[in-house]
């Protein structure tokens, strides 16, 4: 009987094993096509969008008003967060990121059929902020989802490594993204490239819907989600899949969270937005090499996601994020000086040293996030302490980066006071917030 229960439980084990690491995976990849889109997008609305559906504007009012249509994004991610996370902690998390990630497909492959205003006016800017709003919308419930689902199928003690799996796909996004764009425009004239060039990542989005979609279907529902359902039956007699949502419970607890992503989510955009825009119009490097740069700074990005999340695993959460938020600050100080020597070399290592240190943090975010709230409101919760920091921080940060460099006839700094105050106000949050890092996931509520 022993050898036979012993036997069980350690099928048992492998299975949640094999599952755990088909999670993570399937979240990463997933994710990371996600991201691809809305990362292609961003980049596109400091070079393209402008003179393809802001002809009208002057060339520093098409900027903005480019950047705004990248904001729009951002402003429809704290929706989806609250829909979906809603219904993640009511339906699961496996149908829900089934469902967003079918829509972010869809509507970044009509972003890449898009019309410019040359053939059909005002529909092309008002079509463009309407599925920018979809995609947006989409990344807010999975942003959120493929973090919860990656973390709450890993192993206790590793659940800071398999949750950075998933947040290394901004930075892997921005490989892919820039990589592709960086490809096309060196096949490409100018004239091709602003053609149909810009729309072949868009386009892609048809083969990558099918591969998500394969990759998720595959995996389990989580075990804490399918313990709740299990304990609302035994406990209340309530309908299976329908969970108690307390989110309100949690107000100071999102509140907290949602200042202390704010310096990061801010800043990540002051590199891969506003950054490249910022050289190719001072003309300290070309867009190529711009591009290259970025390139270069998300490969080490990657590298600090996965790091950051694994250090936690052997050293708690906050320490590390600790670290990483002082480099953050320090990098803030710097960065502009950097940049504007016009060297490569010293620019791959300004944003290196920013995109890293933001994204050591993205790494440690899932299990640090995911950890402060039960189960029942987790997904919510989460969604909207990372899509609020993103709509009050992030989505306007391109703009008012770009406002207030005009304004000041290019100093830069006003954006670099921007910077080191949210970093600050970061820091100070972290400060305040509990270790969690043996919080059990699965405990009763």
């Amino acid at each position: 009987m022993r050898d036979r229960s012993s036997t069980e439980e350690s099928a048992i084990s492998v299975g949640r094993s094999t599952m755990a690491r088909r999670a993570a995976i399937g979240s990463a990849v997933g994710s990371a096509l996600e991201w691809l889109d809305f990362t292609a997008y961003g980049a596109v609305s400091a070079t393209v969008l402008p003179r393809l559906f802001f002809p009208t504007l002057d060339a520093n009012t098409a900027i903005l008003a480019s950047f705004a249509t990248f904001g729009v994004g951002f402003c429809a991610r704290p929706a989806g967060g609250i829909v979906f996370g809603l219904l993640g902690d009511r339906v699961g998390r496996k149908n829900v990121l089934l469902v967003t990630f079918a829509l972010m497909g869809v509507s970044s492959m009509l972003i890449g059929l898009m019309p410019p205003y040359s053939s059909i006016g005002i529909w092309a800017p008002a079509l463009i902020v309407l599925l920018r709003f979809v995609q947006g919308f989409a990344l807010g419930g999975e942003s959120t989802g493929a973090q919860l689902f990656a973390m709450e199928h890993a192993p206790a003690g590793r659940r800071g490594l398999y949750g950075s799996f998933v947040n290394m796909a901004a930075p892997a996004s921005q490989v892919l993204a820039n990589g592709m764009l960086v490809a096309i425009s060196s096949v490409l004239d100018d004239r091709a490239f602003l053609q149909f060039g810009w729309r072949i990542p868009f386009l892609m989005s048809v083969l990558l819907i099918l591969l998500g979609l394969y990759l998720r279907s595959r995996v389990s529902e989580t075990p804490a989600f399918e313990a709740l359902k299990a304990r609302q039956v035994e406990v209340a007699g309530s309908a299976v899949g329908k969970p108690k949502v307390r989110v309100r419970d949690h107000w100071r607890t999102i509140l907290r969270l949602l200042i202390f992503w704010g310096g990061p989510a801010s800043c990540y955009y002051v590199v891969t937005v506003f950054s490249i825009t910022f050289i190719v119009k001072h003309g300290l490097l070309s867009t190529r090499a711009t591009f290259l740069c970025l390139m270069s700074a998300s490969v080490v990005a990657v590298g600090t996601t996965i790091l950051g999340g694994a250090a936690t695993d052997r050293f708690g959460r906050k320490p590390p994020l600790i670290v990483a938020s002082i480099v953050m600050l320090v990098t803030s100080c710097l960065y502009f000086r950097l940049l504007e020597t016009g060297s490569v070399v010293l620019t791959i290592v300004a944003m290196s040293l920013f995109a890293g240190s933001i994204q050591a943090q993205s790494g440690i975010l899932p299990s640090f996030f995911s950890e402060q709230f039960p189960t029942s409101a987790r997904y919510a919760g989460s969604a909207l302490a990372y899509t609020g920091a993103n709509l009050l921080f992030a989505s306007p940060t391109p703009f008012v980066a770009a406002w207030v460099t005009q304004r000041s006839e290019g100093s830069t700094a006003g954006v670099t006071a921007i910077c080191v105050g949210l970093v600050s106000a970061s820091l100070l949050a972290l400060m305040i917030s509990p270790e969690t890092r043996f919080v059990d996931v699965d405990a009763p509520e």
